[in-house]
């Protein structure tokens, strides 16, 4: 869960008043009536507990419901979408304005096949391809050069419709293998009403599965080819009236912080 939001990208629908408070929105929980969309993550880190690291999101939508911007931490993310209203661009600029790159989206039979990175240098563009199994994300290669000799590979086990074993095989000169296991709890999770190809995109297990973890094990590849379990998460997760997360704290077997996120969310 942690982490989630490099190259975050989030919902498609209807941008309400940013500033109104989740006190001022009466939630219902029958989704056909209404669906509940991120309009704000805080996601806080304690990688050094003395000195934890706020990241801000802030998500602004369209008059047709989808996703237009996106501002983290000064840089902003503009979205174009297609005549079939499939994301198709996005065009990534620094805190200066200025566009650093672009992603552009790829698809066949409505099933996202890639999204390329594309640089003013060449030597920087990266390509993830995305393979399914009864349109359900599987695998997620990343190549960072043009003969993809050095792949970094995500693997999806899932459980229903949650994803309970990802494992992440890092190539290059420093590899690295790490698998992550998690156990869900049966509510919504912030991403339910997410534009299923952001989702896909996004990366990772949380924003792929239906529910929240509610626990989380992390192990590493030795030497040897064996996993070793390093660490374990445990998630205490606070609750809206919609029964969508509104706090979700993260903590090791030891009762030490590991990571924290305030959701926000508006309705259409």
């Amino acid at each position: 869960m942690r982490k989630l939001f490099v190259l975050s990208l989030m919902s498609s629908v209807l941008f309400l008043n940013s500033c109104e408070s989740e006190d001022e929105i009466e939630f219902i929980t029958d989704p056909v009536e209404q669906r509940i969309l991120l309009s704000k993550v805080t996601t806080v880190y304690y990688d050094n507990p003395a000195n934890p690291q706020t990241t801000v999101a802030n998500f602004t939508y369209n008059n047709q419901g989808d996703l237009s911007k996106m501002i983290s931490e000064g840089r902003t993310s503009i979205f174009e979408y297609d005549t079939a209203g499939k994301p198709s661009k996005i065009n990534y600029y620094n805190s200066a304005g200025t566009l650093e790159y672009y992603l552009l989206y790829t698809y066949a039979n409505n099933e996202l096949q890639n999204t390329k990175a594309i640089y003013s240098n060449p030597d920087f563009n990266r390509t993830i391809t995305y393979t399914y199994d009864n349109g359900k994300v599987v695998t997620s290669t990343q190549c960072q050069s043009a003969n993809c000799s050095n792949p970094s590979i995500s693997l999806y086990t899932y459980n229903g419709e949650n994803i309970t074993v990802e494992t992440s095989e890092t190539g290059g000169t420093f590899s690295s293998s790490r698998k992550r296991e998690y156990l869900y709890d049966n509510q919504m999770n912030p991403f339910t009403f997410t534009n299923k190809y952001f989702r896909i995109m996004m990366g990772g297990a949380y924003p792929l599965s239906k529910n929240n973890y509610s626990s989380e094990r992390i192990s590493y590849k030795d030497s040897s080819g064996n996993w070793v379990q390093n660490q374990q998460v445990i998630y205490e997760i606070q609750y809206n009236s919609a029964q969508l997360p509104i706090q979700v704290v993260g903590k090791t077997t030891s009762g030490t912080n590991y990571v924290k996120y305030n959701y926000e969310y508006i309705v259409q």
